[in-house]
């Protein structure tokens, strides 16, 4: 099986610290010792934030405060690897094709960011379709995709299922109103849509129920489930909760 994690930069990295990485990146190891290729994308998080509202502040512009953004992406997943074994990549990947020849040679694959303007949701879903993932998983701070921000708006819905035209459409309307936050951006929703890749976002503070998403497709998150797709696909094991 093989598989793409995004780690959100909140979800791996709260605060200084290193408890939350190691807890991580040992479910990822076991993950690689049981026979998946993984590979794994890890955003900014606040640090990333802090950093550029204070660019900002300074007058950068906003490729430049997307290049630090970058950067900090990068020192995260550096962050990941060093809590890694030997099977993974020794510096964050800086493009889709190192990406994916590191999975092809069986090692893991960790990138941070790649481009402006482009955030490691987009990433995570172009390396999942890049290397024709059998999953795509969202680490996220939040249990799932809503109607709307939950942090807002109490009444908002949590969709456990669906399909990759849905899920554009709900990222579009939460990325139209102001102030709004969504676990996944439209980049990287469109992504998904053209691949037809199976995704999941979930709330991936606890590193297990991201093992268990991998193993069993057992989650309380949301399912993107492509067009089409009928049974579940074969790789997973019945969940043993």
């Amino acid at each position: 099986m093989k598989v793409v994690v995004s780690i959100g930069g909140s979800v791996l990295m709260p605060e200084p610290g290193s408890d939350r990485v190691a807890a991580h990146a040992a479910v990822v190891e076991d993950l690689v010792a049981e026979g998946c290729r993984v590979g794994c994308v890890v955003g900014g998080g606040g640090v990333a934030r802090e950093y550029i509202a204070a660019a900002r502040d300074l007058g950068a512009n906003e490729i430049e405060l997307d290049q630090i953004g970058i950067d900090v992406t990068r020192l995260n997943a550096r962050l990941l690897i060093a809590a890694l074994g030997e099977e993974s990549v020794t510096a964050p990947a800086r493009d889709y094709e190192a990406a994916g020849e590191a999975l092809r040679r069986g090692h893991l694959a960790v990138m941070g960011g790649v481009a402006p303007a482009q955030t490691t949701d987009a990433v995570g879903a172009a390396l999942a379709e890049y290397v024709d993932a059998d999953l795509l998983v969202y680490a996220t701070s939040v249990p799932g995709v809503y109607s709307d921000d939950p942090n807002e708006n109490d009444g908002a819905t949590k969709y456990d299922e669906l399909s990759a035209r849905e899920l554009v459409d709900v990222i579009a309307d939460l990325e139209m109103t102001a102030g709004s936050s969504a676990p996944v951006d439209l980049l990287a929703a469109k992504i998904i849509q053209r691949s037809g890749m199976r995704t999941i976002v979930l709330d991936g503070t606890d590193p297990d129920r991201i093992a268990r998403a991998v193993r069993s497709g057992t989650h309380d998150g949301t399912d993107v489930v492509p067009a089409g797709v009928g049974e579940e696909p074969g790789y997973w094991a019945p969940d043993e909760r």
